[in-house]
């Protein structure tokens, strides 16, 4: 098996999975195909949406089209020529408590039809089980996967290995750190699709982290059952590389009209907002008229089209470095996945670890939940670290000027050189930084270091936002207290608040607020230099 990482963002990545079918590219869709019951035929999906793979349900075929499928094999059946993954019938122990089949019986079902991919037979935990409950699922699950593994006779076929324990964390980690000390191709959530119907998707993001940081992180993750495209960015976001739906054919027998935020019921649009076949050869009330089976079957091809368009969105924001934007965008879709994405800020450092250090676009600050993202925390933890200049004597914190990177702005050039021109080769005691959201506390030694020449912010601030500025600019000043003085510059928009935090950190006394003219202008320009030539001359004894 070989998965090969091409790009990466947050915990979402790009890559190349191979199977014996072919190498499909991740993030994956795997609709789901029902032989008894299917929509839109497997042949559709390949020619009008490029599907790469699809999946099947292992212990339906056999207990229904055992002897066809044996015979033909799983491809030809489904009539689909690339790659199929099929799973074991561990959802129908979820709802009907069993299976009429056995471990190994499904083991060697889905190596003799001849499957790409193939899931052992585990017990779902569910959501809301019992403690006692949850761990048999989690030991059973783990013994039948050790058997497995024991059996297992086709070559280059992928074998999933499915973590348990549902809403219980500990167990999820404890199944995750077991099973992947296994030698699975692909590893895989199971039980999150009763979580995902209850729309908990705070408690999924708590799921997910808790299986991957103990999983291989060089192996591809499945998560089962993730039904609707509005919030596959997330499960993306947190590190899922696979996952499959029914959503689109379930939603579509009931009337439900699927977009990139949320669904609708056909019987209650007037407009159609896409401009797929479909969407642009009817209108609601039109396709509401049509005969029932050919209704379900254009909703779900519509439906499927939303699906693949939004795994498709989804690269893109990897690829240009703007998963966090979209998952801030998909957030405004409800409040649920608003919570998610306030959770997020619980793994910030697990999602820095999987973001690049620099990217080809700059930050888009939109608002107090982005300082949960990654750089907005990769940068707090380098602040604390950063040594300034040992010769500084006085600091001069400045708002943020006009242009970035703030060292070639016109205001610092001129506050620059007329302080030059007082101080002479004095200057260089002289430490200048600025203060800006969402960072807080930026020095001019750092100011052309990704991200901090490289954002936009969205004005107003909001008060969170202001807190977090001044915190950030409290924290540096407390751990640095080599300065003999702090010239402060107030702007209109952050200015109270972090000349209160600079009150804090150094008291009263070395803090100095020249005078509150427009903060640009000439004449304050001229009095912050002076104010600064009088504390260092002070400060130097030259007084």
């Amino acid at each position: 098996m070989s998965f090969e990482i091409l790009d990466r963002d947050l915990a979402g990545r790009i890559g190349k999975l191979e199977t014996r079918r072919g190498v499909v590219e991740t993030p994956l869709l795997l609709p789901v195909v029902n032989p008894s019951l299917q929509p839109v035929s497997p042949e559709e999906m390949r020619r009008d949406f490029g599907c790469q793979a699809i999946i099947a349900n292992a212990y339906l075929l056999k207990k229904s089209h055992e002897k066809e499928v044996l015979s033909r094999g799983v491809h030809d059946f489904l009539g689909f020529d690339g790659t199929v993954v099929t799973d074991s019938g561990g959802y129908q122990i979820l709802v009907y408590g069993d299976v009429d089949a056995s471990p190994e019986e499904i083991v060697r079902f889905q190596e003799e039809i001849g499957t790409d991919v193939a899931v052992i037979l585990d017990i779902p935990t569910g959501w809301n089980a019992r403690r006692e409950r949850a761990e048999y699922t989690v030991d059973e699950t783990l013994r039948r996967a050790k058997a497995a593994l024991t059996m297992l006779k086709s070559k280059n076929l992928l074998w999933v290995g499915p973590v348990q324990g549902g809403n219980h964390l500990d167990l999820v980690s404890r199944s995750a750190a077991e099973i992947g000390r296994m030698s699975f191709d692909i590893y895989a959530l199971g039980s999150p699709t009763q979580v995902m119907e209850r729309y908990l998707f705070d408690v999924l993001m708590d799921m997910i982290v808790a299986a991957k940081t103990n999983l291989p992180v060089e192996k591809p993750f499945h998560l089962f059952g993730a039904g609707h495209p509005f919030m596959l960015s997330f499960a993306v976001a947190t590190g899922c590389d696979i996952f499959d739906s029914a959503a689109y054919a379930i939603y579509a027998r009931r009337g439900k009209y699927m977009t990139d935020h949320g669904t609708i019921s056909l019987k209650d649009l007037r407009y159609f907002p896409c401009q797929c076949k479909v969407c642009a050869e009817h209108t609601p009330q039109e396709l509401s008229e049509t005969p029932s089976k050919e209704k379900e079957r254009l909703l779900a091809w519509h439906n499927l089209g939303v699906c693949f368009a939004e795994v498709r969105r989804i690269k893109q924001a990897i690829s240009d470095g703007r998963l966090w934007e979209l998952l801030e965008l998909r957030a405004r879709g409800h409040p649920s996945l608003l919570q998610a994405l306030k959770r997020l800020g619980d793994y910030s450092n697990y999602l820095e670890a999987g973001t690049p250090i620099s990217k080809g676009k700059g930050l888009l600050y939109l608002g107090s939940q982005g300082l949960a993202r990654p750089e907005v925390a990769r940068y707090r933890d380098k602040i604390r670290s950063w040594t300034p200049p040992s010769e500084a004597d006085v600091l001069v914190l400045l708002p943020q000027p006009s242009s970035k990177p703030f060292h070639r702005s016109r205001e610092y050039r001129r506050v620059f050189s007329l302080l030059s021109k007082k101080l002479g080769r004095s200057v260089d005691r002289i430490h200048i930084c600025f203060y800006a959201a969402p960072y807080g506390l930026i020095p001019l030694e750092l100011d052309e270091t990704y991200p901090l020449s490289q954002f936009e912010v969205a004005l107003p601030l909001d008060a969170e936002t202001m807190d977090y500025v001044a915190e950030r600019v409290e924290d540096y000043l407390r751990s640095r207290g080599g300065y003999g003085a702090v010239v402060f510059q107030p702007d209109p928009i952050l200015g109270g608040k972090v000349e209160d935090a600079c009150k804090r950190a150094v008291g009263p006394e070395k803090l100095i607020t020249p005078s509150r003219e427009k903060i640009w202008s000439v004449k304050a320009v001229k009095d912050l230099v002076d104010r600064v030539d009088t504390a260092f001359k002070t400060l130097r004894g030259t007084y």
